[in-house]
C-alpha cells in the first residue's frame, strides 16, 4: 500500500512539475485509471478498507472500555464517533468499494 501511495505521488508530481502538456497528462491519467480498475488493485483497496474497518472497531472497543460511559466524552467527539459508525451503513464506502 505505501509503495501504491508512493507511485501515486509521483504520477501527480510529475503531472503538476512536467511542462509535456495536456497529451502527457491524459496518458497518465488514462494509466491511472486502467491501474485502479484492475481486479488486484481493487481487491487490494479492499482488503485495506476491510483491515481499516476492523481496527477502528477494536480502537472503539478499546477507548469504550477505558472511558467507560461516553456521557464523560465531550459531546462533540461522542456525535462525532457516532456520525462517523453510521456513515456507510450501505455496505460501501467513499471509494466504491465494499465490506465483503
Amino acid at each position: 500500500m505505501r509503495r501504491l501511495m508512493f507511485i501515486a505521488g509521483l504520477a501527480v508530481g510529475y503531472v503538476l512539475g512536467t511542462r509535456a502538456g495536456r497529451e502527457r497528462y491524459e496518458q497518465l491519467k488514462k494509466s491511472a485509471n486502467r491501474i485502479s480498475q484492475n481486479p488486484a488493485v481493487r481487491n487490494a483497496a479492499e482488503t485495506a478498507a476491510l483491515s481499516g474497518r476492523e481496527y477502528a472497531g477494536k480502537a472503539y472497543h478499546s477507548v469504550s472500555d477505558k472511558v467507560g460511559d461516553w456521557d464523560r466524552v465531550p459531546e462533540s467527539v461522542a456525535e462525532r464517533v457516532r456520525s462517523l459508525r453510521s456513515r456507510n451503513h450501505n455496505g460501501e464506502d467513499d471509494w466504491g468499494t465494499t465490506n465483503t
